[in-house]
């Protein structure tokens, strides 16, 4: 088929997917970041200022908490941050291997176009974080064995609701916590304008991945999203675990079994998942993904449930 032909039938057979990643593929091209260009890494790290949210930090309001000095509470704050930054590059790196199975399909469609544009964004950020983390001068915090081969074997899991569901689990939950931060003059500016400049590219995922799984959710039939519903559910207890790794707390002489039982045992714990979750989880709800008393029980699990849905 001649080219001029294969572009008229794409111009016929566009449907309202393509018509949101033609879209977000043009928002792509007009509106991107080069992390290598648009942060200042020459500059030197602010003396005082914070990496995490003070009320954030996973020990915050805890009788541990209550030990530390000042400074311990900004280098555990500064530990925390390398760690979920380092679960970050980890994910993004097994979003983008969903997203080229979307590719391999061979559509060519607008659609799956944009699925590539996405690893693309997906490689700066990864980049982005790398860089972060050595600007905090810690070494990144690295995924044990076990949940590695985990990652690897969703690999094999079938596209569907639970793919897109586990996109917004990591996306929507990093993007609350960065947004509260962003603009809070108390963080690093490095930090800072990483923020932004994920928070805008990111706003572009969120919006494809939601609706990719609301149209999976109605294209499949009750016992697939009843799979999938599950799936998901699971992936969210280990996600949510995995974004702190227990060995922060060696920075602050606090042994790793005492600080994450610490911190998963106070209401702090509580409030941040749900604080993170909260418009994801509703937007589960809605489109049907915490359906069923099995999900439902999984999801309470993760103590991220707002407590009106739980």
């Amino acid at each position: 088929m001649a080219t001029e032909d294969l572009s008229a039938a794409r111009a016929r057979t566009v449907g309202p997917r393509d018509k949101t990643a033609r879209r977000l593929l043009k928002s792509t091209a007009n509106k991107f970041y080069d992390a290598e260009v648009d942060i200042d890494w020459d500059s030197p790290v602010v003396e005082g200022l914070r990496w995490m949210p003070e009320h954030r930090i996973s020990l915050y309001r805890t009788r541990l908490w209550d030990k530390l000095t000042e400074e311990q509470r900004r280098e555990l704050g500064r530990h925390e941050i390398v760690s979920i930054l380092s679960f970050g590059i980890y994910a993004e790196g097994m979003l983008s291997a969903n997203l080229l199975r979307v590719f391999g399909r061979g559509t060519f469609s607008d659609h799956s176009l944009y699925s590539i544009a996405e690893i693309g964004e997906e490689s700066r950020h990864s980049i982005m974080f790398g860089k972060l983390i050595e600007k905090t001068g810690l070494t990144p915090y690295l995924m044990p064995k076990p949940a590695l081969l985990m990652g690897k074997l969703g690999q094999f899991l079938p596209l569907g609701p639970a793919t897109y569901g586990g996109v917004l689990l990591i996306e929507e939950v990093l993007d609350r916590a960065q947004r509260e931060a962003q603009n809070d003059p108390e963080m690093q500016p490095h930090l800072r304008q990483m923020m932004r400049i994920h928070v805008i590219e990111e706003s572009r995922h969120i919006t494809y991945a939601r609706e990719e799984m609301v149209r999976a959710m109605n294209a499949t039939n009750r016992v697939n999203r009843a799979v999938h519903r599950v799936i998901l559910a699971t992936i969210a207890n280990f996600t949510y675990l995995a974004l702190i790794n227990p060995k922060v707390y060696r920075s602050v002489g606090i042994n790793p079994i005492r600080g994450i039982v610490t911190a998963m045992a106070s209401p702090t714990y509580k409030t941040n998942m749900q604080f993170f979750s909260e418009p994801m989880i509703r937007f589960f709800a809605d489109a049907g993904m915490c359906d069923g008393v099995v999900t439902r029980r999984l999801w309470k699990m993760t103590r991220a449930m707002p407590d009106d849905l739980a």
